[in-house]
């Protein structure tokens, strides 16, 4: 069985919220979702704690290229140079070019939290990205890995499926379990930021992920998910996600404008979370709940109301998507 360590990446400098992960057989390692160039220091450190050299690194697996999970590839892999880049077809364009990437996030965030949040996001090497398909298995040091494209949260996103090790690396494929949430039962949220966000795709996903029966399930918002906890998850998931492509169509059909749209979206998605807390006891009238949710709501709405806004435009109702 490989060892399997997570890395904490301190990402909005908050503990337990982003997670890397380090994969070790034998003397051989891979990153699985690497952070921010922010965080790679951190990554580094943890290979040095395990005894491993940076060119003892295999692979570098990048779920998708939302920055929070793949801003320090190019930082890692200069640090880690015999490691290849693993990437979905729709995601390597972007590791190789990383400036649309750029824009968006920067638009989302504003320049000078994306400063802080992100640093540099530099070019991959083209000639160190593979580009992954859907089924496809991959040797790691004498494993099967197995590759599940898994469309919802974004459209270039994968899951990794180690089948020995009855482990599956998430993403945000299966949404947010902070373990700070955890206290009062399983709380799992899904992520439906923009631009990619598609309910249904999202629900498939979830869906195919527990069809494996893995014994943990290791997301990017936090850490190990096991096998009793899933279940729950799951339902949650699809209540949730149920909710968000209602209220979308609902937002698609309304009169308001464009620009409105958002806000519109976002006080019903928290009176929806509110609810659901409301069945967690203390956890719905915790502060500190609402607050480490309080960027993920935001980017969620955001992605609901892009969703309106792009079905808009399909049927000739809105200026661009």
């Amino acid at each position: 069985m490989p060892d399997i360590i997570p890395l904490d990446c301190h990402y909005r400098g908050l503990r337990r919220f982003a997670a890397a992960y380090l994969v070790i057989e034998g003397d051989r390692a891979a990153f699985i979702d690497n952070n921010t160039t922010r965080a790679v220091p951190r990554l580094l450190d943890g290979l040095r704690a395990h005894d491993i050299a940076p060119t003892q690194v295999d692979y570098l697996v990048v779920t998708h290229v939302h920055l929070d999970h793949a801003g320090g590839t190019a930082a890692l892999a200069e640090a880690c140079p015999n490691a290849t880049i693993l990437a979905h077809p729709k995601a390597a364009p972007h590791l190789a070019d990383p400036r649309r990437l750029v824009i968006g996030a920067t638009a989302v965030y504003g320049e000078q939290a994306f400063a802080e949040l992100y640093g540099r996001v530099d070019p991959v090497d083209e000639g160190r990205i593979r580009v992954v398909r859907d089924d496809e298995s991959i040797d790691f040091a004498g494993r099967e890995w197995r590759i599940l494209h898994t469309r919802g949260h974004a459209d270039h996103h994968f899951c990794l499926h180690d089948p020995d090790a009855r482990a599956v690396f998430a993403g945000d494929a299966l949404g947010l379990c902070y373990p700070d949430l955890q206290d009062h039962g399983t709380v799992a949220l899904p992520s439906t930021s923009p631009t990619g966000f598609r309910p249904a795709e999202a629900r498939a996903s979830v869906d195919r992920i527990l069809d494996l029966e893995p014994d943990a399930v290791f997301l990017g918002h936090y850490g190990a998910l096991a096998a009793a906890a899933l279940p729950e998850a799951a339902r949650q998931l699809h209540g949730h996600l149920h909710f968000a492509e209602a209220l979308a169509l609902e937002a698609e059909a309304s009169d308001l404008p464009d620009e409105a749209l958002q806000r519109w979206v976002e006080p019903r998605l928290m009176d929806y979370v509110r609810g659901v807390f409301d069945g967690l006891g203390p956890l719905g009238r915790d502060p500190a709940a609402w607050e480490l949710l309080s960027m993920d709501l935001e980017l969620n709405a955001q992605g609901i109301a892009f969703a309106a806004k792009k079905a808009r435009f399909k049927a000739g109702r809105a200026t661009e998507p």
